[in-house]
């Protein structure tokens, strides 16, 4: 081992603290990997062009600090850098901590999702135009002219609220503000929902495949996840006789409109059964209804919620797929007695949602042009639907097949052949593109990928599509 570096003889600060300082540092940052052996300490006292006794003191002081460790014979070695050196020990504490953390698929999907050099196939955001056409910069600086800034009530901005129940009226819930909490994005709403309502040991019914698979909110509450069987209609009711459990509480969780991640609308007979075989089991539906304003040729069925009349459907909805995912801005409806309850569990996790957010929603949902800024996002969305459907036509017409979506912003995609879906992943990283392989969601028994065509440009979604084809036909 080779230590281009020697200690500063003219500073101020003693030499063994440098060389402590010095290994600590290329340590923790992987430069010096574990398991390497160093040299003898008059080997390295040669090479620092310090006294052996200062080269003790040193190495002392790294042992102490679980850096290096000596073994008989085996000689002094670098150990594995731990997040948790220092001054204290934290790393029992993340290990026994409450959350599980996101899996490791999920934590590298995240993290290049900000990589601009890479074709994201992946992202579930918003159209980047979007800013544009919905005047979102005008909607803030209107919002930023307010006198004061100041926390709302618990269940959200009254005049917000109020402009929802307007907004849900158009299709067909109608609701007191009363009924309305506001939440910090659709997924916020699934944790509330499942800390304020739900028991530890519940089951959450869920269609198969689903994009609360790729989640791990509800296993770090002690619950569990029971798929649903699914066909192009949406969610088989009769499956749920057999899935429902005997002993615990359990909820449906559905994307009933261009569901995440089969791009899929469950159909206007389904919805019917559905409601109909969940009230007759006693079973309570979350309606996750974020991407309903998407459709392309026509909207979709009307919502669980609308159609039903007992309060057995919570509804989510929310501005991020259509206005900007950083507003961080969507909504629960319900029965009074349990927006009530969920507002208070909100209240205790973050104090409410961003003041200034709740004003720029309310800005665009009682906007003028807001009608008319959809309709050329459902057509900027569409025209790049078509054009991811183009390419997949032209580089992978032989290696699967894929539904046509009527809105939203996935291409559910099912190889012919059973391939590694980790080796695809990573492949595809490597290719310069970034999916989401079939199995994050629950899926079994086939190989398959979501593609998305929000966040690219036309001639990016083309290009990824390309590369992807390339990398599929490397594997055989």
């Amino acid at each position: 081992m080779i230590i281009d570096w020697k200690p500063d003889k003219g500073s101020k600060v003693p030499l063994f603290r440098q060389i402590v300082t010095h290994f600590e540092e290329e340590i923790k940052a992987g430069h010096y990997k574990a398991g390497t052996r160093l040299p003898s300490q008059r080997a390295l006292s040669e090479q620092l062009e310090v006294n052996r006794s200062t080269i003790g003191m040193a190495m002392d002081e790294l042992k102490a600090l679980e850096l290096i460790e000596t073994r008989g014979k085996g000689g002094t070695k670098i150990m594995a850098a731990r997040a948790d050196i220092g001054s204290f020990d934290w790393g029992h504490y993340v290990e026994e901590s409450v959350y599980y953390p996101n899996r490791k698929i999920i934590q590298r999907i995240n993290a290049l999702d900000f990589d601009g050099d890479i074709i994201r196939l992946s992202s579930g955001a918003a159209m980047p135009e979007s800013v544009k056409i919905t005047k979102l910069n005008d909607l803030i600086k209107e919002a930023a002219s307010i006198k004061t800034l100041d926390y709302t009530e618990p269940k959200g901005l009254l005049s917000l609220r109020k402009a929802l129940c307007t907004y849900l009226k158009d299709i067909g819930i109608h609701v007191k503000p009363e009924e309305i909490l506001i939440v910090s994005g659709a997924l916020q709403a699934i944790q509330l929902i499942a800390l304020g309502l739900l028991q530890r040991g519940s089951t959450a019914l869920i269609e198969k495949p689903s994009y609360l698979y790729s989640l791990n909110t509800l296993k770090s509450l002690d619950m569990r996840r029971r798929g649903i069987a699914c066909d192009t209609e949406g969610i088989m009711p009769e499956a749920l006789y057999k899935a429902r459990p005997r002993k615990h509480h359990s909820v449906l969780y559905t994307i009933p409109n261009y569901q995440n991640p089969t791009g899929r609308v469950m159909s206007l007979s389904r919805r019917e059964k559905t409601l109909k075989v969940c009230e007759e089991l006693n079973i309570p539906i979350l309606e996750d209804d974020v991407y309903r304003e998407l459709w392309f040729d026509a909207p979709p069925p009307p919502t669980l919620k609308s159609m039903e009349t007992k309060g057995q459907v919570l509804y989510i909805g929310s501005v991020s797929k259509h206005l900007s995912p950083g507003l961080r801005i969507g909504w629960i409806v319900g029965p009074e007695a349990v927006i009530e309850r969920l507002s208070d569990i909100k209240m205790q996790v973050d104090y409410g949602a961003s003041t200034l957010s709740q004003i720029v929603t309310e800005k665009w949902l009682t906007s003028p042009y807001r009608q008319e800024a959809m309709t050329q996002i459902r057509k900027s969305l569409k025209r790049r639907r078509d054009i991811t459907l183009k390419a997949l036509e032209m580089y992978m017409a032989d290696l699967g097949t894929w539904e046509k979506p009527m809105g939203g912003f996935y291409i559910w995609v099912t190889l012919h052949k059973m391939y590694s879906e980790e080796q695809l992943f990573n492949d595809a990283i490597d290719a310069g593109v970034l999916i989401y392989p079939g199995h994050v969601y629950g899926n079994e028994g086939t190989c398959t990928l979501r593609i998305s065509y929000s966040s690219e440009s036309e001639m990016r979604l083309m290009e990824g599509v390309r590369l992807l084809s390339e990398v599929i036909r490397s594997l055989d």
